[in-house]
């Protein structure tokens, strides 16, 4: 049975995670972080798509994009993999596969949630107890959204833009959202609904996407369906 494409309409905010294989490492030196975020940079470019926020971990890599053509991200994705994966077997002198198949996603509305999956990939380091603060870890865009460490990487989403009238204010008010972690709710809805591939958002949001894609974007409710005694009868 053929799979189905990864959702990701036009100019709709979609969180991404790519993990390594059975968890393994995926980055190993200074060296392969900055070759994976170097080929970012240059197939973000070539297929249109805008990356607002990441986070490149041991074993597994978040990203907060917009695609700006059908089927971007999906070509972006491909592409960095393969490259990636190239010049990792090269360099440690290994073969095979190092992602874990594709790469897990998931729609996000723009208004009350995009900030919140600012946070929670920014987060990352500071969860696993690698840092104290999300600034102090240099493979994410913390630096750059929350201290104006520059990139040309990075694409401000309008969102982000909102948050000041400049760029100091914009700054302050986006490390002042890091006061507190992302909740305990807030965490499992985005981890769940990622790793399905369903859309975070309200209802109204998931309905639209739901028309717009023709695929469900909501997780099924638990239990069987109303009448289903009556069918048995």
């Amino acid at each position: 049975m053929a799979r189905l494409p990864r959702i990701s309409p036009v100019d709709v905010p979609i969180h991404l995670i790519q993990r390594g294989n059975n968890r393994q490492i995926c980055f190993a030196s200074e060296e392969d972080f900055s070759a994976y975020v170097g080929w970012l940079k240059e197939y973000s470019g070539k297929y249109k798509v805008d990356v607002h926020s990441w986070v490149m971990m041991s074993n597994h890599v978040h990203l907060l994009c917009t695609p700006r053509q059908a089927g971007s991200v999906s070509l972006m994705m491909q592409a960095l993999g393969r490259r990636y994966v190239r010049y990792f077997n090269f360099e440690y002198q290994r073969s095979g596969t190092l992602w874990e198949g594709r790469f897990k996603s998931c729609l996000v509305q723009q208004d009350r949630y995009l900030l919140e999956v600012y946070r929670y990939i920014e987060l990352n380091p500071v969860r696993a107890g690698m840092v104290m603060d999300p600034g102090e870890y240099r493979w994410s865009s913390y630096p750059v959204n929350g201290l104006g460490v520059a990139s040309d990487l990075c694409t401000p989403h309008p969102e982000y833009l909102g948050l000041g009238i400049d760029p100091v204010e914009r700054r302050n008010t986006y490390r002042a959202l890091f006061a507190q972690e992302v909740e305990e709710p807030l965490l499992t809805e985005i981890r769940v609904n990622t790793n399905k591939g369903l859309a975070i958002g309200n209802d109204r949001f998931k309905e639209e996407m739901e028309k717009v894609t023709g695929r469900r974007v909501r997780a099924k409710k638990r239990g069987r369906p109303l009448g289903w005694r009556k069918k048995e009868m």
